[in-house]
Formats: structure tokens, C-alpha cells, sequence
């Protein structure tokens, strides 16, 4: 919304509470002009309310507004007598304009010394839950907000299944851009399936002060720059943008900030010409050919924790490279994901998983001593180390793909790419056919331009440009599951304004491959209360936790005998 249409809005809400108040500020003992005067109305109305002026604040922050509607609308009808469980329902129905009703037809009194607390015990249960919403929210969207580990993209260094606490304060809290949304859950009801949110009226990006910015080897929760409606049921909304604070939330490491220009050789990031050092916990994992003396079984895998596997196959050449076969592995019926690993005179090696009865039906053969296998540098010396392992070779490198950012850059793929120039807020880059790709989605997504291009020619906001300042800082982030992460080299940079926070604390971890039955490994006890950064194994401080968790209900426990004594 423009600042014209917000003053527009701000000046209908005022003649709306105008209208359906001034007499009963009236009745209160005000005068009715008190009714119109934007803020200072609010302020009149907490004090006929008998609640803090400090309320006002509230009307001001986004989400906890739309909650406190509610809480104000119940204590304005409370104020003038109606305390029934039905007046609060159609207080609330209503949308407050059962208040209308209340100003114009009845005849009701002012009650100045009512009680604070709800006279019915429905009406004081909506009052507990509409407050703790008001706290929840508020702790949720400017302190702290659970995030789960819903993927292996930053395998092994978080796992799925990880419940984080993520602090919204280390980068500074970001303000609410989707002004109306339901609290507490983020682009989806839950059961109900529907979008929880309205796209308009949006508000600016605005972020509170933090204490630190995004560095390079900082875990980051942010908002996915390039997600599309897809969750909510209706077909016809896919492909539509959502707003920025309701993208989905993915949570990788920021290899990359504003200013630098990274590289990737053979799956080795270098920033500025120089190698990136991860941090100490930091477990990165790469795909591996591995090769053993008889077959591998399951509990050889187990043994070594390997969850991450792609079968090798061997197929004949003339077969594999039929433009038929391969039309019809890609078909929808099919969806094989093969990739050629090798090739002798007669028969291809490939790798990835293909069904059973198609495996089958084109002659292909699985090699049971052979797999594609996840590892960390750790696992890769242990396995070099068993006498069942007969090779791990160095880690697979994967070869070109068009599916790789830019899309214009025939000979990149995952493990070699760059060098790219990270965005920076006032920085100047030059335009032309070979660097456009890399910004085009910043001028006209992320920096919401008209950009188009005729031949040669640019044109941004109608004009013919060749060169683009950059208006926020961009960031690159990578999964440390580097072969299994859908991260900035498929789509590209990170803005700022889609920062959510940094992840600090987690507080439970559960392995979704064990039964609750199994409780004693279903629940990873060494990982609960672990933080996420710092040097070293990560210390798990549950124990500790249970011992002040044992102390607080003590104390609360004597304190409590202690008053019934004094009371007695």
C-alpha cells in the first residue's frame, strides 16, 4: 500500500470507532469529540476501560493489533454492563459492531468501578486465551520462535527432526509486512488447509535494531526468495508469489555476504579468491562412490550411521542410450532418477533409484557391493580404515546442469560455479547480456522494478539503463549437505528483508526412524538442550534443566505452604 492508501485506511478506521463510540464516551463522562482524534482517543478509551494508556501501543504492532480488536471490543461492552457470555460472543462475532447497537439503541450505564476480571467464567476463559495469545505472539514474532528441522539439507551438523529455538533479537527482530494473519501459524491453518493470511494491505520492511549481522558460517532461518502458493489446496493458485514474511522457512548456513565473490571448485567454496574455513561444528557431507568385498547390509550401514544412499545399476550401452528408454524413465509413470557414473564397451554404470519392475523390464542389474553413499570427512577416513571397504573414492564431482543459478552457464554445476558477486547495498553493478541473469530476479522480484528486455536493450522503469544500484545487501546460503541441499546454487541470492533470525538453542531432537515404542533412542537424549553455535562437541544441558526445573516447583511448593500457614 501506498502512504496515501494507509493515511485513507488509518482515516476510515477513526471515522468507523468515531461513529460507534461517541456517545458512549459521552455516557463515560467524556466528551464526544474525544472520540475522533486519532491516538489520543486510544488513550481515552483505556482509561474508560480501566486499562493502561499503554494499550495504545499495541493497536500500533502489527498481528497483536488485530488480537487486541478483540480484547478492547469485550472491555468496552464490559465497561457498559454487558458481561453476559452472550454479549462478549457477539462483541466478537460481530466484529465490534455489536457496539454500534450498544451506542444508538440501549440505553446503558457507565460502569467506572466495575471489576477487571470477568464476571461469567466463559467470558474470563476468552480474556486468559486472548491475552496469551497477545504474549505468544508477541514472544513469537519479536523474541524467540520454535522452527523445526523438517529436511537433510544441513545433515549432519542439524538433523530432521531438530527442534530449534530461533532467536529473532541477533539480527533484530523484522516487523510484520502481512498486516492481516492469523497468529501464531505461519502461511497455512493447520486441518483446515486454507491460506492464513490476506496479501493485503502489506506493510514496509522494517527491522528492529540487533546485536550482530549475518556473518559467513552463521546458521540462518529465512524466508525461501523463490516459493509460490502450493500448499493450500487450490491448483489455480500455484505459481503465485506469497508475500515475503509468509514464504516457507528454510534454515541453511551463510557462506556468503554482501560484497564477496564466491567460487566453487570441486565442492570446496572459496570467497574472495580464499578458501572458506567452516566452523568447528560445522559437518559437511558429500556424495561418495563406495565399494566393498561382498554385499552391504543393513546393519553395515547402521554401523556407520549412513542414511543417504543411492543404488548402483548396470545397464547395456545401446539401451541407456536409446532416446526412447530415456523418454521413458523420465515419464511420469517412471520418475527413475539415474545419473551416468561410467561407461565400458557394452555397459553403462549409473546410480540413483528406479522401481523394481522397471529395473527388471530394461535388463538392469543392481550391484549389491556398490553405493552412492552421504559422508563427512570423519566417516570417509573410517570406512578408508575397514577391511570390508575395498574403495571410497574422492567424492563425487556432479557434472553441468541448466537447473544451476544462473541458468546461463552451460559448463556449472553444484560443485563448480562462480566466480559470483554478491549484491550490496549501494553497490553499482554493469547490465548487459552476460550479467543480467544474475539480477534479474533482484531488479524485478526483490527490488520490484519494470524490467524489460528488447535485443540489447534494457529498460528499467521505462528507461534505458546500463548499469543497477542495489538497494538492500544479498546473502548466500548453502546447505552443508552439499549434494543433497536446494539452496542458493538452484535459485540464487538471499535478500536481507527475508532474514527471520538465528537459530541458538535446541531444545528437543527426535529420530523420525524410531518408534515411540524404542523411547530410549527415539528421543536423541545427547542432543537435547545443545546450542547451536560455539566451538567444540556440542554440550547438552538438560540435566542441568531438570535440576532447576525440580528446584523452581520446590520452591513454589513451600512458598505456597507458607501462605496457606499464614493465612490459616
Amino acid at each position: 500500500m501506498t502512504l496515501l492508501e494507509w493515511f485513507l485506511f488509518f482515516l476510515v478506521v477513526q471515522v468507523v470507532h468515531f461513529a460507534g463510540t461517541w456517545k458512549l464516551y459521552q455516557k463515560a463522562g467524556r466528551k464526544p469529540w474525544e472520540a475522533a482524534i486519532p491516538i489520543y482517543n486510544g488513550v481515552v478509551l483505556m482509561r474508560i476501560i480501566g486499562r493502561s494508556p499503554l494499550w495504545v501501543l499495541l493497536l500500533f504492532v502489527p498481528i497483536i493489533n488485530i488480537i487486541m480488536f478483540f480484547v478492547i471490543w469485550v472491555e468496552t461492552l464490559r465497561s457498559f454492563g454487558k458481561n453476559s457470555d452472550k454479549d462478549t460472543l457477539l462483541g466478537i462475532i460481530t466484529l465490534g459492531f455489536y457496539i454500534y447497537y450498544i451506542n444508538y439503541v440501549e440505553d446503558v450505564t457507565y460502569k467506572s468501578e466495575r471489576s477487571l476480571k470477568a464476571s461469567t467464567k466463559t467470558g474470563d476463559t476468552i480474556s486468559s486465551l486472548l491475552f496469551a495469545i497477545v504474549v505468544a505472539t508477541l514472544v513469537h514474532t519479536y523474541v524467540m520462535q520454535p522452527f523445526t528441522i523438517p529436511t537433510s539439507s544441513l545433515e549432519k551438523t542439524l538433523l530432521v527432526g531438530d527442534f530449534l529455538f530461533v532467536s529473532k533479537f541477533h539480527y533484530g527482530a523484522r516487523t510484520p509486512m502481512t498486516a492481516v494473519a492469523a497468529p501464531m501459524v505461519h502461511d497455512t491453518i493447520p486441518l483446515a488447509n486454507v491460506k492464513s493470511y490476506t496479501k493485503k494491505p502489506q506493510l514496509p520492511y522494517f527491522r528492529l535494531p540487533g546485536f550482530e549481522n549475518a556473518e559467513k558460517n552463521d546458521i540462518v532461518v529465512f524466508n525461501w526468495p523463490v516459493d509460490t502458493v502450493r500448499f493450500f489446496g487450490d491448483k489455480k493458485s500455484i505459481g503465485i508469489r506469497k508475500p515475503i514474511d509468509k514464504k516457507s522457512n528454510y534454515v541453511k548456513r551463510c557462506v556468503g555476504r554482501p560484497g564477496d565473490t564466491l567460487t566453487i571448485k570441486n565442492g570446496v567454496v572459496y570467497i574472495d579468491g580464499k578458501e572458506l574455513i567452516l566452523s568447528e561444528r560445522a559437518k559437511p557431507q558429500r556424495f561418495y562412490p563406495l565399494e566393498t568385498t561382498g554385499p552391504i547390509t543393513q546393519d553395515f550401514l547402521n554401523k556407520y550411521d549412513i542414511t543417504e544412499i543411492r543404488y548402483y545399476y548396470s545397464i547395456r550401452q545401446d539401451l541407456w542410450d536409446n532416446a526412447d528408454v530415456q523418454d521413458h524413465l523420465k515419464g511420469p509413470k517412471v520418475r527413475a532418477n539415474l545419473t551416468e557414473f561410467k561407461r565400458d564397451s557394452t555397459a553403462v554404470e549409473v546410480f540413483g533409484y528406479i522401481q523394481e519392475q522397471q529395473m527388471q523390464r530394461l535388463g538392469m542389474q543392481m550391484l549389491r557391493n556398490k553405493l552412492h553413499v552421504n559422508l563427512t570427512d570423519a566417516k570417509v577416513t573410517a570406512l578408508r580404515n575397514d577391511s570390508f571397504v575395498k574403495e571410497v573414492t574422492d567424492n563425487y564431482i556432479y557434472p553441468p546442469s541448466s537447473a544451476i543459478f544462473p541458468y546461463s552457464k552451460s559448463d556449472w554445476s553444484v560443485d563448480n560455479m562462480g566466480p559470483i558477486y554478491i549484491p550490496q547495498e549501494g553497490k553499482t553493478v554493469e547490465l548487459n547480456e552476460e550479467t543480467l541473469p544474475f539480477y534479474k530476479m533482484i531488479i524485478s522480484e526483490y527490488e520490484n522494478n519494470d524490467l524489460k528486455v528488447n535485443g540489447d536493450e534494457i529498460r528499467i522503469n521505462g528507461e534505458i539503463v546500463t548499469n543497477y544500484t542495489f538497494k538492500q545487501n544479498y546473502y548466500w546460503m548453502m546447505g552443508d549437505n552439499r549434494h543433497n541441499s536446494e539452496d542458493s546454487r538452484y535459485w540464487g541470492y538471499v535478500p536481507e528483508d527475508h532474514i527471520v533470525g538465528k537459530p541458538v538453542f535446541i531444545w528437543m531432537s527426535l529420530d523420525a526412524n524410531e518408534p515411540w515404542s524404542n523411547i530410549s533412542k527415539k528421543i536423541r537424549w545427547d542432543r537435547m538442550f545443545t546450542t547451536v553455535s560455539g566451538d567444540g562437541e556440542p554440550v547438552s544441558y538438560f540435566n542441568y534443566f531438570l535440576i532447576a526445573l525440580a528446584a523452581w516447583f520446590g520452591f513454589d511448593y513451600f512458598r505456597k505452604k507458607k501462605k496457606k500457614a499464614n493465612n490459616d
